[in-house]
This record gives C-alpha cells, structure tokens and sequence, in this order.
C-alpha cells in the first residue's frame, strides 16, 4: 500500500537521524551509595539551588528525606514539587515551572519514576522555551538547552535516564503528548540499587515488563543495528534472571541492581531503535483508562508479538538462542514467547482487563494506529480490523 511505503520511509528518516544525529548520554553512577556521588557531582559543578521533582508517595515514605539529608554540606539548596501524578499533565509541567522560578533555582534533580522524570524533563524544557507544550511536542521541537536536568530513577522500567523522550498528557483530550528531541536527556544519572528496595512488588513486576518491552520492540524494530539489539539482548537476560528475584525478595540488593542495569540498556536500545505497537496500545490505554503504563505494555506485549510472528520468527528464534533459553529441543521463536508467559506466571502479570470499553474500540483503533504507523518502524503493519480484534482479546 502507498500508506505504507510512506511510512516505511518517514521511520527510514528516523533511523538516519538517529545514526548522523549525536545522542548524548548521561555520566552515570552507579551501585549501592551512588546518589551521594551524584550530589557531590552537582555540587563540584557549581550549582547551588535545586528544584527537586517527584511525588507525594515518595515524601510519605520518607525516600525524598533520605535523599535531602544527603544534601547536608553540599552546599545546596534544595526547594521540592512533590504534586507529580501517574501520567503527568500540563498543569503539573506548569505548576513545576512555577516552582522553578519561585525558587530561583538553577537546576532540576528528579527522583522518582517515568511520570517524575518525564515531567522534570517537560519543565526544564519549559524553562527555557517559552513555547506551549503543544508547541514542543514531535520531534527535534526542543530549539533552546533546557535547564540543567539530573535524575535518581527509583524504579527500574521506563530507562528515562538515558532517553531522548518524554511523555506528558493533555488534561483535557487525555491524550499523551510525547516530547522526542536528544536536549532532553540527562546530564548526570544514579542507578543506586539502595533507594529499589522498598519497591512494592507489583509495582516491580510492572515496571520490570515495561523494561522487557523496550527491549524486545528495539530489537524486532526494522531500524534496530548490532549495537541496539547488543543492549536488547543484555537488558533481556538479566530481567529473565532476576525480575523474578526482584519481585520474590524485594530486599536482594543485587537483583534490584541487576534490574536498574536491566531498564538502562533498553533504554540505550529504543532510544535509538524506537518502539512499535505494544507502546502505541500501553499510551493509549494508559491516557484513556489511567492504566499503569508497565501494565498496559503487559497486556499487549503477547498478543502484538503474536500478531508480528510472521515478520519477526527469525528474530525471536535468535533471541531464544542468546537469552540462553533452556529447552530439549533447538530454540525457537513459540520457546521465546513460552519463556514471556512464563515470567508472566511467575510474577502475576495480568494477560486482560476489564477496563477497555466497547464503545471506545473504534476511537482507540484510530488512536493507536496513527501513533504506531507515524513514530514506530513496525515489522508488520496492523490493520484496523486487527487492531480491534488485539483490543477485544485483551477485554476481560
């Protein structure tokens, strides 16, 4: 189809930036006690006054006074905007810009998960475009350098420390906005595996399913190169190992590390290779329905890679050869898919959901396929009737 061919050659276009254009990466900490050397790194760079972005669980379980006490003889101040929701709005982008410039601070420091450092990335942003959200939304829209950006992830999913996106939503279409351009990463990040333990369960399980995604869509992704299936291939074994341990032993230090590594080789993948249609379903579900976005992606993960199985059986075969996939017979593609279930089961991944409403296919048909087919290099493209058919089997 001629739709095709087009988008076939807009993602080309991406691939080919993605190789001409630089894409930064952040000077990274890493280990038990690497948030005090990400401190004393921002200290040591001169910056005095900082606004720290993330949410209300995080001051109630007292992680946001862990980190401030780590501040102590640094030199720092540091003003804090703990109203960071699930999927981030505008508002919440403006009210931290507010904060921002009420506390005359000359950097941002995020703690938190996606939703806080996707939103630390949008205002600092703002803070130096004077341009409306919409306005910096797409790609390469990011024209000015933004305020000075660190980040301490606080779960190990999204790999929003070393990406070039971010997602906020329109409070009033509930839309995600998506915001792509390399200005947007991070100049210093810490995987401290010390501030992952006390992550409930579910939420690891969650987020560890959103790590497996990134990798597995940047590897089957048609602009996928050695480099970025080398960081999907290493990202998926160590969450076939130890998400299990992660979600099981919550208090394992070294799963929780593992797990942290785990996120930001996927994100070193997708940032580079993009993403396909289990991320067109996850945001629109999420936006529509307020679905965990490491859930949503659990949803469709399966039924998606199903689907593309024609296009990607070599692709998946090989991964079952490199992940080390224990079976009596040589690997294969279904023995890959079988070892996803079996994670599934493992760490109870939900396969469906009541939330998906039967008047809203149609509109969520059209949705996901004008995010997949115009951001995403799919290896098989989808039609609506598909689409809706991957909708309906998710439906509980």
């Amino acid at each position: 189809m001629l739709k095709h061919c087009l988008y076939r050659s807009y993602t080309k276009g991406l691939k080919i930036a993605a190789h001409v254009l630089p894409l930064p990466r952040p000077t990274l900490f890493s280990g038990s006690g690497s948030v005090s050397e990400l401190l004393e790194a921002i200290s040591d760079l001169g910056f005095r006054r900082l606004l720290l972005v993330t949410d209300e669980g995080l001051v109630r379980i007292g992680m946001v006074g862990k980190v401030l006490e780590q501040t102590q003889g640094l030199g720092l101040q540091v003003s804090v905007f703990s109203e960071v929701k699930p999927d981030p709005t505008y508002d919440q982008v403006e009210d931290g810009l507010r904060a921002y410039n009420a506390s005359q601070s000359e950097a941002i420091l995020a703690l938190g998960g996606g939703s806080a450092i996707d939103c630390a990335k949008v205002i600092a942003a703002r803070v130096s475009n004077k341009r409306s959200i919409k306005k910096l939304s797409g790609l390469f829209k990011v024209w000015r350098t933004p305020a000075p950006l660190f980040v301490i992830p606080t779960t190990s999913g999204t790999g929003s420390e070393v990406t070039i996106a971010a997602v906020v939503s329109d409070p009033d279409t509930h839309l995600k906005t998506p915001l792509m351009d390399p200005k947007l990463v991070p100049i210093m990040a810490a995987l401290d595996p010390d501030l992952l333990i006390g992550l409930p369960a579910k939420i690891t399980a969650d987020t560890g399913i959103d790590a497996l995604t990134h990798a597995v869509e940047a590897y089957i992704s048609r602009n996928a190169t050695p480099e970025t299936q080398a960081y999907s291939v290493a990202a998926i074994k160590l969450i076939f190992r130890y998400l299990p341990k992660a979600v099981a032993q919550g208090g394992d230090i070294e799963a929780r590390y593992k797990m942290a590594m785990a996120s930001y080789y996927a994100g070193l993948a997708f940032t580079k290779a993009s993403l396909g249609y289990v991320h067109a379903f996850a945001h629109n579900l999420g936006a529509r329905y307020g679905l965990p976005h490491g859930m949503a992606n659990g949803l469709a993960l399966l039924p998606v890679l199903k689907f593309s199985l024609p296009e990607i059986e070599d692709e998946l075969r090989t991964l079952a050869e490199k992940t080390n996939i224990n079976t009596k017979d040589k690997p294969s593609a279904e023995h890959f898919l079988e070892q996803i279930e079996s994670l599934y089961d493992a760490i109870g991944i939900e396969k469906c959901t009541t939330a998906i409403k039967q008047d809203d296919i149609e509109d969520l048909v059209d949705l996901i396929l004008k995010e997949a087919h115009w951001n995403y290099p799919v290896p098989k493209f989808m039609n609506s009737e598909e689409c809706a058919r991957l909708l309906i089997e998710i439906s509980a």
